[in-house]
């Protein structure tokens, strides 16, 4: 959330008085949209990426606070969990050679920050799921020590009433309990912002929902937790289920989750921050001194950070965003759908496809979102996490022929989507030769059918030929997996399993 709370107890009142000031900041958002306020376009991309910390056993290491006073910047802050870390990138512009200025960038931001966890005898990989965690790992004395983790924890815990259930059933099944959010911690992931017009803003985020299946396919990286091999990208179900307020009474009732890929296609910013506040309670019912009406009649532009604060409490795989920036307010898109890692090659084709392939279908003139239903959009949301770089979606035929079929994956994304992608990008002015290299990343993923889940899995499995045992194996792809994020060469060239050992004399 990043906003900076102290933990304390709430009594009846504050709960009342804070959906009041909810639905106040919702009146100034819908003055502000009326009114036309909001600042023109910029073309303004963001990054930020969550960190795991290990040692030279492939172990997590819990040293966030002695590694970020080590790092001291700015760039860098605390995580959930003791053993995360997160790296903010300051905004770019989408153009030119952008993408290769962000490598340099991250390269030389992580490289730093990998050479201070070293003084601590530990590193940085980036990486969904980090395989070697164990339940023990996931308590809550591993919590960062910043009141907003604790505060969060203690009121989603509240909330629920009860143990949290974790039932994950892939390649493996995993069923376990947990007493508080910290399994959440174990998902790492990356964030990528583009800030659009009003107008634009629900174009944006039904394209960002159409292709968020197409991105996990691609992109999948997080196939083991407590030891199970579950699905190739384990992270939305176990987010989900990690911070999941309802008991199954109110499952069955159809409550919604507060980590949910949404229900419908939108046709507003408003219609998101409005569902926040009308599905889900407050968990931080923290007020402001700000009355945002009052600062809108006086000419102001509001905060309106008790919504703000809201919003960061609802888990949308796609998340609306509000903010200020020199003096202006702005929205983004924020697209929490992707995995940390395998490098920062990977990273940044992946950001390369979607912010390309949503210009595209954001700006075509028969939108994707008129022709597939959102429940299969859902549905291949799901079916992309499960089965990563063999999954097969739902798709609108081409052509006139109408309808939707079902479609591999990876044909979807080289057939149809890279296009797109390449034409998304020419719109936004991004050089040829970026374009082209980021791009044939993600084409080179589609022909070897491979990507970071594939080859963790594939990986572990021939470590379990050798006769490790699976604890070790899971250490022995843990640490090859952060040999080759040091070398920096796309996860799709990669060879599978671990080096032969050198033989003595």
């Amino acid at each position: 959330m990043g906003e900076k709370v102290v933990a304390g107890r709430f009594d009846l009142s504050d709960r009342q008085l804070y959906r009041d000031k909810l639905w106040r900041c919702l009146a100034g958002l819908e003055r502000l949209l009326a009114e036309k306020r909001f600042d023109r376009p910029k073309n303004l991309m963001g990054l930020e990426i969550e960190l795991n910390l290990l040692g030279a056993d492939g172990m997590p290491r819990m040293l966030n606070g002695q590694v970020l006073e080590r790092i001291a910047s700015r760039d860098f802050q605390t995580e959930l969990a003791m053993f995360n870390l997160e790296v903010n990138i300051a905004p770019h512009r989408l153009g030119g050679r952008v993408f290769d200025r962000l490598a340099e960038e991250l390269r030389t931001s992580l490289a730093y920050a990998d050479r201070k966890a070293g003084e601590l005898d530990a590193g940085i990989v980036m990486i969904g799921i980090l395989p070697t965690l164990d339940r023990d790992d996931l308590v809550s004395s591993n919590l960062s020590a910043v009141d907003r983790y604790t505060l969060l924890n203690d009121q989603i815990v509240a909330a629920r009433g009860e143990d949290f259930a974790l039932d994950i059933e892939g390649v493996e099944r995993l069923t376990c309990t947990s007493k508080s959010i910290v399994p959440e911690a174990a998902c790492t992931s990356v964030q990528l912002h583009l800030q659009v017009t009003p107008g634009r803003f629900a174009d944006v985020w039904n394209a960002a929902q159409a292709v968020a299946a197409a991105q996990i396919a691609v992109g999948a990286n997080s196939p083991f937790l407590f030891g199970r091999e579950l699905w190739r990208e384990s992270r939305p179900p176990l987010f989900q289920q990690s911070t999941d307020t309802r008991p199954p009474e109110l499952q069955a009732q159809g409550v919604r989750p507060r980590t949910w890929f949404g229900e419908r296609w939108i046709s507003s910013a408003f219609d998101l921050f409005e569902e926040n506040l009308r599905y889900f309670p407050s968990l931080l019912p923290i007020c402001a001194d700000e009355d945002p009406l009052d600062v809108l009649d006086a000419g102001g532009i509001p905060e309106l950070g008790e919504l703000v604060l809201h919003n960061g409490t609802v888990y949308r795989w796609n998340r609306p965003v509000y903010g200020i920036a020199d003096g202006f307010p702005h929205l983004r898109v924020e697209n929490r759908v992707l995995p940390a890692g395998p490098t920062v090659t990977d990273v940044l084709a992946n950001a390369a496809f979607y912010y390309g392939v949503v210009r595209a279908l954001a700006e075509d003139s028969r939108p994707v979102w008129t022709r597939l239903p959102f429940e299969a959009a859902a549905a291949n949301f799901d079916a992309a996490c499960r089965y990563g770089i063999d999954a097969r979606l739902e798709w609108p035929r081409r052509g006139r022929l109408g309808g939707t079929t079902q479609v591999d994956a990876v044909g979807l994304v080289r057939d149809e989507l890279l296009p797109l992608a390449e034409a998304g990008l020419d719109a936004w002015g991004v050089d040829p030769a970026d374009r082209d290299l980021y791009l044939g990343v993600i084409e080179e993923r589609c022909r070897r059918r491979t990507n970071g889940a594939s080859w963790q899995a594939a990986t572990f499995h021939r470590a379990l030929e050798t006769g490790l045992s699976r604890d070790a194996a899971l250490a022995a792809t843990t640490r090859r997996y952060r040999e080759l994020t040091l070398l920096g060469e796309p996860v799709h060239s990669w060879p599978v399993g671990l080096p032969e050992p050198v033989p003595l004399g």
